[in-house]
């Protein structure tokens, strides 16, 4: 049987129409189906590869970090050089209140381990989240999404789970005394980008000091140059209690983190010992990888220095009779259209002409733009003109 058929056969499916293109290889901002076309990739693996694919400096590192040595026990045990020089370097690019890094695999499972240490920590059960947000599929993450589109389906899912709306200072009131942490997406990214209000994220901050509950900021998505500094939650003068890390954060590799002050984490070794632990978080590969990547943004600001302007030339070129809206933070974007139909064959269209887009899960009538922060000006180009050609070829 083919590839194809195998897939659809033995590989577990998310959706009844899978895109199903076939990778052979990929370099930079292009990937290669085997056939041998070329898609320009706007997507990244949903923000990941914010450095390309196959980007030498992180394939070195792999390479010569599985020659070494792979796994062996990963949380906290053993002194593992690629975990130690990361979590080092990384807690040097943040404030010094967070200073404790625990390396996980996905950006799911920082959601869970920090919810579990904000309850540690505080002794408290309410997590409050912001309505249209997303922080993963498991059990404990997906019982913060609202809507319950996704997730009705496996009810009931973890109580004790409130929501306010982004933005809104009014229902600031629900975080209370019983609340132990505030959850909250730096730039809400499956609601087809929206910004949070500097002043709005000021006073969370400070309705969480009032009542004694923890501030958790999500950058999975928006963290990594995506928004044009390293850390979204840079541009707002607020710092969280604890900062979720993912996604871009392993360069294409499975890699995440929560990372808080060392007074809460260590809160996880008694009462009981190995409050939280994992088989595989923290892997030397994937740290190794996500080193190379950090070591890259830092030692090349260019390439988080020139997502402003390469916003900037996004905007100016996405214009069209069909688009009533694009919403940017840095390279990131939603491009708002009249409906989930004209976005399917917008990306279908696109597809065809080799580009790769995709849309948001809150906002079906937007295409989702988060290409690798290396891409080049001829290449944003040839992505606008392809989009407008596929929006022009509708009926």
């Amino acid at each position: 049987m083919s590839s194809r058929a195998n897939f659809l056969r033995h590989v577990a499916q998310t959706s009844p129409a899978p895109m199903g293109l076939e990778i052979a290889g990929g370099a930079g901002v292009y990937l290669r189906d085997t056939a041998g076309k070329e898609y320009l990739d706007l997507i990244a693996g949903i923000g990941v590869s914010v450095l390309g694919h196959n980007h030498p400096a992180i394939v070195t590192a792999v390479q010569e970090q599985a020659a070494t040595y792979m796994h062996t026990l990963v949380y906290g045990e053993f002194v593992l050089g690629p975990q130690v020089e990361l979590a080092t370097l990384l807690c040097q690019q943040l404030p010094e209140t967070l200073n404790s890094v625990y390396f996980v695999n996905s950006g799911a499972e920082a959601t869970e381990g920090a919810m579990k240490l904000a309850k540690r920590v505080t002794g408290r059960s309410e997590i409050i989240a912001a309505k249209r947000s997303y922080h993963g599929s498991t059990q404990g993450a997906a019982s913060l999404q609202w809507p319950k589109d996704f997730t009705q389906a496996f009810h009931p899912l973890l109580p004790g789970i409130q929501h306010l709306d982004f933005n809104c200072h009014w229902c600031l009131q629900r975080i209370t005394e019983r609340t132990a942490a505030v959850i909250l997406e730096t730039v809400q990214a499956e609601w087809g980008i929206r910004r949070p209000q500097a002043a709005w994220l000021r006073a969370v901050r400070e309705r969480c000091d009032e009542v004694g509950a923890l501030l958790i900021f999500d950058e999975i998505q928006a963290g990594y140059g995506r928004t044009g500094t390293l850390f979204a939650f840079e541009q707002y003068g607020v710092v969280p209690d604890i900062l979720l890390l993912a996604k871009g954060f392993g360069g294409g590799m499975p890699l995440g983190a929560f990372v808080a002050r060392r007074e809460f984490t260590e809160q996880f070794t008694v009462d009981p010992v190995l409050g939280h632990i994992t088989t595989f978080g923290g892997h030397p590969v994937s740290c190794a990888a996500g080193l190379a990547t950090l070591r890259t943004l830092l030692a090349e600001p260019d390439l988080i220095g020139s997502v402003a302007a390469k916003e900037a030339l996004f905007k100016s070129l996405l214009v069209h009779e069909r688009i009533r809206d694009v919403r940017s933070a840095g390279l990131w974007m939603a491009v708002e259209l009249a409906d989930f139909d004209e976005v399917k064959a917008v990306i279908a269209g696109c597809l065809e002409r080799g580009l790769i887009t995709d849309w948001f899960l809150w906002n079906e009538r937007s295409l989702r733009i988060a290409p690798p922060l290396i891409i080049s000006e001829a290449d944003i180009r040839r992505a606008c003109s392809i989009i407008l050609e596929a929006m022009d070829a509708l009926k």
